[in-house]
């Protein structure tokens, strides 16, 4: 019985000393500069948005946020260096919807995107456009369903490579209207946009970012964009659902995530910190230039978005038979 007591006791005192390091962690936090690493290359969507949120969130908390670019397949490097790092708060990830993808795309990965990762927030979102060469007939997405049943195996997809949210965005398609068509993955942006001049492809899925700047200067026509909400930038560009496919949406975002076991006082705090800076319209301005729709929300909204992109993606993947990587 006394030593049942003792090992109370111990226990007691144990988890009284964590729970002060863990307050005093929180209070503290943050004390040096916060690092925020990024799966993509320098100039991207995901690195702009980085690094808008990140100068203005460095300015809230008082530390210098420092971004680091680990571009990989998949993001995969990137996931592994933050879900590897101490749980303190002072290493973050750039969390994507193609981490979500990953997680059924590859055959194996050195993390599990759900239990070594804590959501913090959504910082943006950002949608696919359906899109036509400037001299094709097509001009919405009642003509593309038409032509697809007018001519049966003949409509080509233009996409950038495979299992890339764009290609998977032309897969859903398919998959939810019941057309026959190919999927094309081209190596980039500008390569689809030379297949749809060329009518190489009649349609293509890319992001807005790219596409806008091209559609002004009159090279492609957006018929619609995949989101469930219609682009801010281009009011009078229908969802995919309002044109004719009731139900679809697929949206990309990004977020932050911190290794899993950080204190949730630090989450808290950080979650603060970031929906503060989105709601900066110095911030939001920016990254609307990027097709960016600033929105954050909270740990458990950006968990559920995690959990329901998985889940999503997964069935396209094995739908389209895309073999794992």
């Amino acid at each position: 019985m006394r030593i049942g007591s003792r090992a109370r006791f111990r226990l007691m005192i144990g988890i009284a000393l964590l729970v002060g390091t863990t307050s005093a962690l929180a209070q503290n936090y943050p004390a040096r500069p916060i690092k925020l690493v990024v799966g993509f290359g320098p100039g991207g969507v995901a690195d702009v948005t980085a690094r808008v949120v990140g100068q203005k969130l460095g300015a809230i908390l008082g530390q210098t946020i420092v971004v680091e670019n680990k571009p990989t397949a998949g993001g995969i490097v990137a996931a592994e260096s933050v879900a590897k790092a101490p749980p303190d708060g002072y290493t973050l990830l750039l969390m994507t919807n193609g981490n979500a993808v990953s997680a059924s795309l590859f055959k194996s990965l050195p993390y599990d995107i759900r239990k070594d990762f804590a959501p913090v927030s959504t910082l943006g979102f950002f949608d696919v456009a359906i899109v036509a060469g400037r001299d094709s007939k097509i001009s919405s997405v009642a003509d593309v369903l038409a032509y697809a049943k007018a001519h049966p195996g003949k409509l080509n997809i233009g996409t950038i490579n495979v299992g890339s949210t764009q290609n998977l965005s032309a897969e859903l398609f398919k998959s939810m209207t019941g057309v026959n068509a190919t999927v094309v993955p081209f190596k980039g942006s500008p390569a689809v946009i030379e297949a749809l001049a060329r009518n190489d492809v009649q349609v293509g899925f890319e992001m807005l970012a790219p596409i806008i700047p091209q559609a002004k200067a009159g090279n492609v026509k957006i018929l619609a964009v995949a989101a469930d909400q219609r682009y801010p930038g281009l009011p009078e560009v229908p969802t995919v659902a309002q044109a004719g496919v009731p139900g679809y949406s697929a949206t990309s975002w990004n977020a932050i995530a911190a290794p899993a076991k950080t204190p949730p006082a630090v989450i808290e705090r950080l979650n603060r910190a970031i929906n503060q800076a989105l709601a900066a319209p110095d911030v939001q301005q920016k990254l609307a230039l990027q097709g960016v729709v600033a929105r954050g929300g909270t740990p458990a909204e950006m968990g559920k978005l995690l959990d329901g992109d998985i889940e999503k993606w997964r069935k396209v993947i094995e739908e389209a038979k895309i073999p794992r990587q």
